[in-house]
């Protein structure tokens, strides 16, 4: 959940200052067990992957040469509680798409994810999606996730999410806390 998406900017979310403060209690939690996807974007859209440089051509005041500086660090107060080791760059919609964030999980073998964070039917379903297909447990609490679209948020939790219970657990913040007693 980063400042790109909470400020005013081409890629602003309205809506992620409501979640901020459920995902905040559920990382405070577990500092030691919460993981950040961190967006990165091109310097250029030209020096981006395939489809990504028409992307980035539309989406050009979102480039590394246009961004200010510290857009792309995490809102107040997760970026209190993230630790550089717990911060994982992605320059693609899924977390998947960094090597380390993989490798973090073999190595401490996880075998469940919380997915928080914006947005829902973008990020948060690219990730959904992968973690599913490498068999791994997926809880999303509705209170955790929000979009810059709310048709598009709804249609997720309303009508993808319930498709597929046997993979993806659709709960609260409250709820994963109950279950998840907090570390010492």
């Amino acid at each position: 959940m980063q400042r790109l998406f909470a400020e005013p900017t081409a890629w602003h979310t309205p809506t992620l200052s409501g979640i901020v403060p459920a995902v905040t209690r559920l990382a405070r939690a577990h500092p030691a067990r919460t993981l950040f996807a961190c967006f990165t974007v091109p310097r250029e859209a030209e020096a981006a992957q395939g489809r990504w440089v028409d992307y980035y051509r539309r989406w050009s005041s979102v480039t590394g040469e246009r961004l200010a500086p510290g857009l792309l660090d995490l809102v107040a107060p997760l970026a209190e509680i993230a630790s550089a080791e717990m911060m994982f760059e992605k320059p693609t919609y899924s977390i998947f798409g960094s090597p380390a964030f993989e490798s973090h999980l073999a190595r401490h073998r996880i075998d469940t994810l919380v997915l928080t964070g914006v947005e829902t039917d973008v990020c948060v379903l690219a990730s959904l999606f992968d973690a599913v297909d490498r068999g791994l447990r997926v809880i999303v609490p509705v209170d955790g996730v929000t979009s810059s679209s709310e048709a598009g948020h709804r249609a997720v939790l309303d009508t993808l999410l319930p498709r597929l219970p046997e993979q993806v657990s659709v709960s609260s913040i409250d709820a994963v806390l109950r279950a998840w007693p907090e570390e010492a």
